[in-house]
């Protein structure tokens, strides 16, 4: 039976949606906390190198995330429209762009990465981190056609078969760091490179996996998946100026957070271990969040496609009683109890003493994105993209001035640092929010994206 594109915006509606795309971002999540528990037991600094090259890999992730999120707009609203076959033309023409854009990963990897790492890196971790990248940034390809599928799914209104290529991917990564970092399992040890090698083999494993359920589903018939494959330069256009600036703000963002790492890493290894540590739970905290703020993107964008624009604000509101509710519920723990949440990192009560506001501040910062996240994916189901690009800007400005000033000229404590996230997620809710009241966003050529 196949399952009815076009979305309502009740309760159950949105749920269905979030939760199996929740469950999708939870995986990877515990995997990156394994991972790290991992690397932890190699000494002190290799959690803290894992940050920086994480951050370094996140950047190109996100341009294909930015490209997804952008797609998963434009599909969706397909959807909502009923123009089912040209969802497979806006797929097939989407991955042609995806590896255009992880051959020039690759490039900068091996050819510009290296010249900027000798420059703004501890000498300790130059030689170890690029080793890392070397082989880490070869899992891009495999990460960004899953990504593309993620898109189909969820735009489509199937999220719930996003479980079993997340699930693959992160049982694969698991037994694999625990075989390739310590040579368990007959395999060899490689240390910190061995974690490189069991990423990209898992991205691997999670994209083959999720093409095997499009496939299984008859999806590729229905959408008329690869039907066309000559290179269509209208429908290319159309997604890139869909997701341009999608990618941009994406970047954007985390290279500010690359600049914030680079930054707390001069400081020492203890508050790069605990940075690693909070972007990890940012990571775990953000796992609802982020599963709400893909919902809003796709109804968002269905909805105005079903015509249905008087119920945009309607259920924007639903999904960030949602998106806060499940938030409290995760940082009550934080605020609470946060040396408790230290001490299953690290015992060492300087770790412990310095970690503790950290927390505190990030607790709260969460609870700021669970509202902003939401409100900035609605103005991208909009389809007016360049709205994101423009607050994205407007609000990394003033962060990267913040940290800055707080963390180079100050050096104020690493709790003042992470109250830059206080002043991010105020900045991009305050701005998304005065766009979507505003009613500006319903015009004739958004409809029409």
């Amino acid at each position: 039976m196949e399952r009815d594109l076009k979305l309502d915006i009740s309760y159950r509606q949105i749920l269905t949606m979030a939760l199996p795309i929740s469950f999708a971002i939870l995986v990877p999540q515990f995997n990156f906390l394994i991972n790290s528990i991992f690397l932890s037991q190699l000494g002190e600094g290799y959690v803290g190198a894992s940050g920086v090259t994480g951050v370094y890999y996140l950047i190109f992730s996100v341009i294909g995330f930015g490209l997804n999120n952008g797609i998963q707009a434009l599909i969706s609203r397909r959807a909502g429209q009923d123009r089912l076959l040209e969802i497979g033309q806006l797929f097939t023409q989407s991955v042609y762009l995806i590896l255009s854009i992880a051959l020039a990963g690759i490039f900068t990897t091996y050819f510009i990465a290296p010249l900027i790492f000798e420059q703004f890196t501890d000498p300790a971790l130059y030689k170890q981190s690029m080793e890392f990248l070397h082989i880490r940034i070869w899992g891009l390809p495999f990460l960004y056609l899953y990504q593309m599928r993620n898109a189909l799914l969820v735009g489509t209104n199937q999220s719930q078969l996003l479980i079993w290529g997340t699930l693959s991917e992160t049982l694969t990564n698991v037994v694999l760091d625990y075989g390739l970092i310590f040579g368990h399992l007959g395999l060899p040890a490689l240390g910190f490179n061995g974690a490189a090698y069991a990423s990209v083999i898992a991205e691997f494993i999670g994209m083959a996996v999720v093409f095997l359920i499009i496939q299984q589903k008859g999806m590729k018939k229905r959408f008329g998946l690869f039907s066309q494959l000559a290179i269509d330069t209208k429908t290319i256009s159309t997604i890139l100026v869909q997701s341009s600036p999608l990618i941009l703000q994406y970047a954007i963002s985390i290279i500010s957070w690359e600049y914030f790492f680079i930054l707390i890493s001069h400081d020492g290894r203890m508050e790069l271990d605990i940075s690693q540590l909070m972007r990890l739970v940012f990571g775990f905290c953000g796992i609802f969040i982020w599963a709400f703020a893909g919902t809003t993107n796709t109804m968002v964008s269905n909805i105005i496609g079903q015509g249905n624009q008087d119920k945009v604000l309607s259920l924007i509101r639903k999904i960030i009683h949602l998106s806060l509710g499940s938030s409290l519920f995760i940082v009550i723990p934080l605020l609470t109890l946060p040396e408790l949440i230290l001490s299953f990192y690290d015992t060492d009560p300087a770790f412990i003493t310095m970690g503790v506001p950290v927390v505190r501040v990030v607790g709260v910062a969460i609870l700021l994105m669970s509202v902003a996240t939401v409100c900035l994916n609605a103005v991208t189901g909009t389809g007016n993209t360049r709205i994101n690009l423009l607050i994205e800007f407007i609000t990394i400005v003033m962060y990267c001035i913040f940290i800055y000033v707080v963390m180079h000229k100050l050096n104020l404590s690493l709790a003042w640092g992470w109250g830059s996230e206080w002043l991010y997620w105020s900045s991009i809710l305050i701005m998304s929010s005065i766009y979507m009241l505003s009613g500006k966003w319903n015009n004739e050529k958004s409809r029409s994206v």
